[in-house]
């Protein structure tokens, strides 16, 4: 058999990517795990920290929502100076900050205090998230980048899977050694981002051509690859580095507002599931935390399986709206069941549906952004999706004080966005940076 030159160049592609995802994509998910645990294990500590503390639904939507003000405010900032300082020194101050404030959680003792740590929590975080998608984007061509996006976000769920009931187990710790559960729970769950923190600098490399750990010949594609990606999309759009001309970008300000519709869903659900499944169930802390990790279970394996359908066909914009649609159907299904079976089964869908779209989502912004102008445009569109981490957890706390404490008001208040999110995706099927 004889080996072409386009033959050989496909099987160093094959190997460099191969290599690639061995290496970063598991270490990058344990880093978003550790993220995702600290960011939501408020929702289980709540079940604790409520009584302990005298919070309302209000209260405690409130401060559980702040985080992502103090997010949003310096998301654009962050990443702008990831892209000046190179990502494996920013994205490791990022973790070893965020893990000593989620450590001073254990602090909280009123309404102020829990507002202003989880404010800080926010602004610590800021620009992980958008840093490690426009990370991707300078290891992955786009052909591959949705699903790696999509291994990368199954922390998501699998953060939900693993730390809802590790949250649980650690809420039976309440009164070892004169602390409470929620007091170990906020100091043994923050300790491990301070630790990763240091590990980032020595394990992570800023892009392909510094990769000493790609054969010569790998790195040579890898970096020509993504370059003439780049090149492409430059004379195709002409959107450079400036940040007004991004932000004015019409695709921009739509995709910023589906994702906060999806970003609003998700979150509601994630801080609220474990007192919702409590209010309907009655079972304990540590049994109400494992039901409430169900969902996220599914979601992890629809999360993959739509990714791959996206990347397969190159279709992005109907593998968001119809999850989006799906995930609509459970919120409203799960606002009209009072028993915990159905509830679950309508919740686990609106999850499946929610996180679903997340691969096919953040494939697109880097087709038609290349370079500083993808970071601000990332930066943006997360920015603004941030706002739904404060208005779902808020609402639905809201909502819940308003109607005596059910969950309909705020589960269809969900519904009803992601139904706009849905709508949106289609809309945006004629754009025309998305339409080549």
């Amino acid at each position: 058999m004889i080996t072409t030159a386009g033959d050989a160049a496909a099987d160093i592609g094959r190997s460099a990517l191969a290599k690639v995802s061995w290496r970063l994509l598991p270490f990058l998910l344990l880093l978003y795990i550790v993220a995702w645990i600290d960011r939501v294990n408020i929702s289980v500590a709540g079940l604790q920290m409520k009584p302990d503390l005298g919070f309302s639904d209000t209260v405690f939507g409130f401060g559980a929502g702040i985080f992502f003000a103090g997010y949003a405010l310096f998301e654009v900032p962050s990443n702008l100076i990831l892209v000046r300082v190179g990502p494996r020194l920013w994205i490791a101050r990022i973790m070893i900050t965020w893990g000593i404030l989620s450590v001073a959680m254990m602090y909280v003792e009123g309404t102020f205090s829990f507002y202003v740590l989880r404010f800080l929590l926010g602004v610590a975080e800021a620009g992980f998230l958008p840093g490690i998608i426009y990370y991707l984007g300078n290891w992955f061509p786009a052909q591959e980048r949705a699903r790696a996006v999509s291994w990368f976000m199954l922390a998501i769920p699998l953060a939900s899977v693993v730390g809802q009931p590790l949250s649980g187990l650690l809420l039976e710790l309440d009164g070892w050694h004169g602390l409470e559960g929620w007091q170990w729970l906020f100091l043994l769950e923050g300790l491990p981002a301070v630790v990763l923190g240091f590990v980032v600098l020595a394990y992570l490399t800023d892009s392909p051509e510094k990769a000493n750990w790609l054969a010569p010949a790998q790195r040579a594609w890898l970096t020509e690859r993504l370059r003439g990606e780049q090149r492409a999309a430059q004379e195709r759009h002409g959107v450079g580095f400036d940040l007004r001309a991004v932000l004015r970008h019409p695709t921009v300000r739509l995709l910023a507002l589906i994702l906060f519709a999806c970003q609003t869903g998700n979150y509601g659900l994630q801080f609220w599931i474990p007192q919702i499944v409590q209010g309907l169930s009655g079972y304990s802390n540590l049994t109400t935390s494992m039901i409430a990790a169900l969902p996220y279970a599914a979601a992890a394996v629809a999360m993959i399986a739509i990714a791959a359908s996206s990347d397969r066909t190159g279709e992005r914009l109907l593998h968001i709206a119809i999850p989006s649609a799906v995930a609509a159907v459970g919120f409203m299904a799960g606002a009209y069941f009072t028993s915990l079976i159905p509830a679950m089964i309508a919740l686990t869908i609106a999850s499946v549906g929610d996180l679903g779209t997340r691969g096919p989502f953040w494939a697109l912004p880097t087709r038609f952004l290349t370079g500083s102008a993808a970071a601000a445009g990332i930066a943006f569109i997360n920015m603004c999706a941030s706002a739904g981490g404060f208005v779902g957890p808020y609402a639905v706390g809201f909502l819940r004080d308003r109607t005596g404490g059910g969950n309909a008001a705020g589960l269809l208040f969900l519904g009803v966005l992601l139904l706009f999110a849905a709508i949106g995706a289609l809309r945006l099927r004629g754009a025309p940076a998305l339409a080549d």
